[in-house]
């Protein structure tokens, strides 16, 4: 037997392939429609680099970020629907800060990341003490969530007049979006920390045998508050760059449907909804995969309307062909009969 067909499987087999693969075809459809390298085109001004392909890193930063939390929610068995609300208490809050002049940025910045990391702590003990199913328990807050917001703003949009704020959404550095860096960095932190330490090994067991992992001495309670909090602490970071990138905070807005967004970026990374294994790698290809789209539909002049049906097709493609049975029927179909 060759080496080539003993690494083969494994290869088509890892969550990562299959998004990149989409990646590549969605960046193939927008040059053939441009009929020219315009869309792969990055040009330089004033140190900083522009382009689609570095707006999708911008935009789709957002997504990235809360897809990373919502990994580490599903990985341990449970679900978060209050991400996109409490992207919207992120930006409230540090809107509402910075509009005191005497309250340094520090203080917007912490103070937002504080109530979102709250809120998570709020579903991490309801899911996990008092056995709340997750769906129900983050529903509540997505609903709570919300009107926190509007009431923290008086229903009002807040503009926000930070330099200092406004570089979170429409800053460079090294040339780049200071948004897509710092979810770079935030994912390799994740990454070291996931994989180079006992803490993945504590989530996979939470999520894949909860009863066992608690006869092995793991305190599987607090495994899964610590990951509602994480995804608490990323959905706020995401809002902090929604707002900055708009200058605002819109509390009926911001965040609508990020929730499905980031759920869908996990699945298509690999990342099953039973929970146990994950992989962060692919939930952050699944979100640049989605922005992709995203920006793909808007370049081919899909109505908004229509949007949300080629997403779904695509999803359910990446989905089948991460699936071993499904690409074990589809490979019967070309083989002859013997």
């Amino acid at each position: 037997m060759s080496a080539s067909s003993v690494h083969a499987p494994s290869f088509w087999r890892s969550p990562v392939v299959w998004p990149l693969a989409g990646i590549i075809l969605l960046i193939l459809a927008n040059v053939a429609h441009d009929r020219s390298l315009a869309f792969l085109t990055v040009t330089v001004a004033d140190g900083h680099l522009y382009g689609s392909l570095i707006d999708i890193l911008n935009q789709g930063s957002r997504c990235m970020l809360v897809a990373l939390g919502m990994t580490l929610v599903i990985a341990v068995g449970g679900v978060d629907l209050s991400v996109g609300s409490l992207m919207a208490v992120g930006g409230a809050v540090a809107a509402v800060l910075l509009s005191h002049e005497a309250n340094p940025f520090v203080l917007a910045v912490g103070g937002a990341l504080l109530a979102t990391a709250a809120a998570g702590l709020v579903n991490g003990l309801l899911v996990a003490w008092l056995r709340v199913q997750p769906i129900v328990a983050t529903l509540i807050l997505m609903v709570a969530a919300r009107g926190v917001a509007q009431l923290v703003t008086d229903g009002n949009v807040v503009v926000i007049k930070r330099p200092g704020f406004d570089a979170l959404g429409n800053g460079f550095i090294l040339g780049l979006p200071f948004a897509a860096v710092l979810v770079a960095v935030i994912y390799v932190a994740a990454q070291a920390l996931l994989r180079r330490s006992a803490a993945g090994l504590f989530v996979e067991a939470a999520g894949d045998n909860e009863t066992a992992s608690r006869f092995a001495g793991l305190a599987v309670g607090r495994v899964k508050t610590l990951a509602y909090v994480a995804s608490g602490l990323c959905a706020g970071a995401a809002g902090l760059l929604a707002a900055s990138n708009i200058r605002a905070a819109d509390p009926l807005t911001s965040g609508v449907n990020m929730e499905l967004d980031a759920i869908f970026a996990v699945v298509v990374g690999g990342t099953a909804l039973t929970g146990g294994r994950f992989s962060l790698l692919g939930s952050y290809v699944g979100a640049l995969l989605l922005q992709t789209l995203t920006v793909t539909m808007y370049n081919l002049g899909v109505p908004p309307a229509v949007a949300p049906v080629p997403k779904a097709l695509l999803i359910i493609a990446v989905c089948l062909l991460q699936s071993d049975q499904a690409r074990g029927w589809l490979g019967g179909l070309w083989r002859k009969p013997a």
